[in-house]
């Protein structure tokens, strides 16, 4: 095992205290490929060690009950988070990859959203009526219990506060899986929560894992009632299908295919730097990423040209270079995945608007870099237009009328987001009424607020984050009925 930069193992956060596990593994450097530390690779033994201890702090604590305690618990995590701002900062840029802007855009959400959840415990409150003379009801809003939490790779930090901070509103304890990539991040992210002093024991219990035996245990629990997940499709159609033995609820978000409308009348001045960033920011590993660019006829060559510029322009580098525009992917086995993509897109027929691709040679060939690429597709069956690529890969499809605009669009099995840039302002509106998407973007991109649902239709997933809703995957509803008063 090679020696690393940093000697840190870290350790998962069970019941209040710090655990290794047999199995230990080298983190890496995505930009350079150097060890910085080593982490405990937990399995089924963790999950099931993580699941008891939220289990008890479930029942035998105050926390389901006291909803004072849970907004407490929530302002001092966001300050333990703006605490170690700079440190989460530095360490997910390197770990993770995200050059420094970015990765002060991801922890930079994290405060709000667990205040924002602080609100929603002080103010969900259920409801109360006559629905007839002599009769009361009372409706309670109870946690189910214990709460799953699997995060991915790619924006670790935000994608876990996201799913935890209902989940702590609502009363429920939390069991979180994190990703084996980003592990030294993981353990001080529980680190930073630790700190909260009034944070029961048991009630947020995190594990490491590269494999998935712990994340099947606790879809196959009958202690684990919730499942938040984001990721890939495929697994969440995976975990869903074993769950409904169970009847187990799933909030998910999964896999997207983000078009941009770009139709005769956009202002491209300002909509070609946004299309650029909504391609390279995390380097195209984000749900989000605007993967497709649908343009009409009548602008085309001039977005070729331009946006094709503006691409081969942006500068790949490591987070430690402040002059570099996009980090590098995860690692190179997705290096070597994006580069055949794009390799059977072209063999299948798309054209090379430009051709990015790894970086093979010089200082940077060490690292997990892919500079980005655009090509133009003809047929929107291709593979390249209909799966998820997670890298920065655009393809570039031309129309001529709204109506065929909408139906590339919408051909697609993902529903999570679309932008739309036109001057028009009825047109913009009518667009957006008919895109199956989630989330639609008017002359922007990736505008995401605390306040306000975010999620997919279709195979983009299930249930909403954000917003007053967030909370319902968490909560069960109860009728009490008052009679012959």
């Amino acid at each position: 095992m090679n020696k690393p930069e940093h000697n840190t193992l870290a350790r998962h956060w069970i019941n209040g205290e710090w655990l290794s596990s047999d199995d230990i593994r080298e983190s890496y450097n995505p930009a350079t490929g150097g060890v910085i530390g080593t982490y405990a690779d937990g399995g089924a033994h963790e999950a099931a060690l993580a699941i008891t201890a939220a289990r008890q702090a479930f029942e035998q604590s105050a926390w389901a009950e006291d909803a004072i305690l849970r907004a407490r618990v929530l302002e001092e995590l966001a300050a333990s988070f703006e605490r170690h701002r700079e440190t989460l900062i530095e360490l997910l840029a390197t770990e993770n990859g995200k050059i420094k802007p970015e990765a002060g855009f991801e922890v930079d959400m994290v405060p709000s959203k667990l205040r924002f959840a602080g609100a929603l415990a002080r103010t969900e409150l259920g409801r109360s009526g006559s629905p007839r003379p002599n009769a009361v009801s009372v409706l309670l809003r109870e946690p189910v219990g214990v709460a799953g939490i699997m995060v991915p790779w790619n924006s670790p930090v935000i994608l876990m506060v996201r799913s935890l901070a209902p989940a702590l509103a609502a009363g429920t304890t939390v069991v979180i899986k994190m990703p084996s990539q980003t592990a030294q991040v993981n353990a001080l992210v529980a680190r930073i929560m630790s700190e909260a002093p009034s944070l029961p024991r048991g009630v947020i219990n995190m594990f490491t894992e590269s494999g998935a035996e712990g994340a099947k245990l606790m879809v196959a629990s009958p202690d684990v009632p919730v499942i938040s997940f984001t990721g890939s499709t495929r697994t969440g159609q995976a975990i869903s299908a074993v769950g409904a033995q169970q009847l187990k609820r799933f909030g998910l978000e999964l896999g997207g295919k983000t078009p941009h409308l770009l139709f005769d009348d956009a202002d491209l001045d300002a909509a070609l730097p946004v299309i650029e960033k909504s391609l390279t920011v995390f380097a195209g590993q984000f749900c989000m990423t605007s993967s497709r660019l649908l343009v009409h006829r009548d602008i085309a060559q001039q977005v070729r040209e331009r946006l094709a510029a503006r691409l081969e322009a942006v500068r790949v580098g490591p987070a430690a270079d402040a002059d570099s525009d996009m980090g590098p992917l995860i690692d190179k086995a997705n290096v070597a995945r994006v580069d055949a993509v794009v390799n059977r897109a072209i063999a299948a027929g798309a054209k090379v608007l430009l051709r990015g691709g790894p970086v093979n040679e010089g200082p940077l060939a060490a690292g997990a870099f892919y500079r980005p690429t655009l090509l133009e597709v003809c047929d929107a069956k291709l593979p390249i237009v209909q799966e998820e690529t997670f890298g920065p890969v655009m393809t570039l499809q031309v129309f001529d009328s709204e109506q065929e605009a909408l139906a590339l669009a919408n051909d697609s099995e993902y529903g999570l987001a679309a932008a739309i840039w036109t001057r028009d302002t009825k047109r913009s509106l009518r667009v957006a009424r008919k895109i199956k998407a989630g989330t639609i973007w008017i002359n922007d991109w990736a505008q995401v607020f605390d306040e306000f649902e975010e999620g997919g239709y279709k195979q983009s997933g299930q249930g909403r984050l954000n917003g007053m809703t967030s909370i319902d995957d968490f909560l069960e509803s109860k009728h009490i009925a008052f009679t012959n008063l």
